[in-house]
């Protein structure tokens, strides 16, 4: 009772602060509205951790407290001396496409011959509608060619591991929803290069080969060394299991923050354009996805699990792909932003159909799908 009295207090603090920094922003006075903004985030996020149907959000709320303190304090997250922090963003990507190899084996890829169907539209949705998406609106945005290639670029990736998260209590089919992810972020190297070269090439100058190997020292490489210290370790390392989850959220956090730092005065100049073209781009991946699947006569649990996985986007390997090619504050910028609103809009979507039990639904077999998501936890 006492820790909902103090979530209710501290959410309370927090539209109290949200009031100031929109009176603040108002008046023109930044120095005051970005640390009022700060706290607003960080004590409604703290704030929802007292309500189960909130606390889900804790983490998006934080990583917007993490993006506003870089907006308004980008000189500290730039550079330390002569080095960048725009360095750390490769090995992070390997780090997390390390988790994710942690967390998977063979009996992942099983749906692949359970449920064809399922996953070849999931794949062929995945790598269709968001690309040409992305494309259409980088068309229409009027952005410099980076940005708008950035705006491919997030549309090109494969999904990511959110989607699994948000399958899980979608009450979509979760087995599914990792056999997709799984799929589609190894054939990334390939396909992903493809798709920029066709539709990014318009905007910018595509190396193939080089986003290939670019890619590929950032997916296959880690995700191979994962599945083998996961055929060794399998079952005796807990702490592994623990651990990488935590791991992957902190290293996600600290890309998006490193990217808003660097490219703070394009964002600042496009942001409100930028974020508007990124939720529709987000939100019509969701609806096209859907659709697309009942319209191929898919059932309800799987056309959901589609919609999902085309919908969320691995924008960290996309920010990944940007500073490889050496334009992080431009065509990274996109993804900087696809990330936290994707969070957001992912989780209303998924308590909506939490809501909504779709036919053959099954709890136990949705929680013996979840072995390998230990990180829905």
């Amino acid at each position: 009772m006492k820790e909902l009295s103090l979530s209710k207090t501290l959410i309370g603090l927090a539209l109290v602060l949200l009031a100031l920094t929109l009176l603040f922003a108002f008046q023109g006075n930044w120095t005051v509205a970005g640390p009022a903004a700060i706290a607003f985030f960080v004590l409604l996020a703290i704030g929802f951790r007292g309500y189960e149907t909130l606390k889900r959000y804790t983490y998006t709320l934080m990583i917007f407290a993490a993006v506003t303190t870089s907006l308004c304090y980008p000189q500290y997250f730039i550079s330390w001396g002569d080095f960048k922090y725009t360095n750390l963003i490769t090995p992070l990507i390997q780090l997390i496409m390390f988790g994710m190899g942690t967390s998977m084996s063979v009996k992942d890829f099983v749906s692949v011959v359970k449920t064809p169907k399922g996953v070849v539209i999931g794949v062929v949705s995945q790598f269709m509608i968001m690309p040409l998406l992305g494309f259409t609106l980088a068309s229409i945005s009027g952005f410099s060619a980076e940005i708008a290639a950035g705006i491919i670029l997030i549309g090109c990736s494969p999904s990511g591991l959110a989607s699994n998260v948000m399958s899980y209590l979608a009450k979509a089919n979760l087995a599914l929803s990792i056999t997709i992810t799984s799929i589609t972020t190894l054939m990334a190297p390939f396909v992903t290069p493809l798709l920029m070269k066709m539709l990014a090439g318009a905007f910018i100058e595509i190396n193939v080969l080089n986003m290939m190997w670019d890619i590929s020292k950032m997916i296959i490489l880690p995700i191979g060394l994962g599945l083998i210290v996961n055929k060794l370790l399998r079952g005796k390392s807990k702490w592994l299991d623990e651990a990488m989850p935590v791991l992957s959220m902190l290293g996600i956090a600290l890309i998006i923050v490193v990217i808003t730092a660097a490219g703070r005065d394009s964002l600042l100049n496009i942001g409100p354009l930028l974020i508007l073209l990124v939720l529709i781009h987000n939100l019509f991946g969701y609806f096209l996805g859907y659709w697309f699947a009942r319209l191929l006569k898919m059932n309800e649990r799987d056309s959901r699990t589609v919609a999902i996985e085309v919908g969320m986007q691995n924008g960290g390997l996309a920010s990944g792909i940007a500073k490889e090619m050496g334009k992080i504050a431009t065509v990274g910028l996109a993804a900087a932003v696809f990330g936290p609103l994707m969070n957001v809009t992912g989780s209303i979507l998924a308590s909506y159909w939490h809501k909504k039990v779709p036919e053959g639904y099954d709890p136990i077999e949705a929680l013996e799908s979840a072995e390998l998501t230990h990180s829905l936890k």
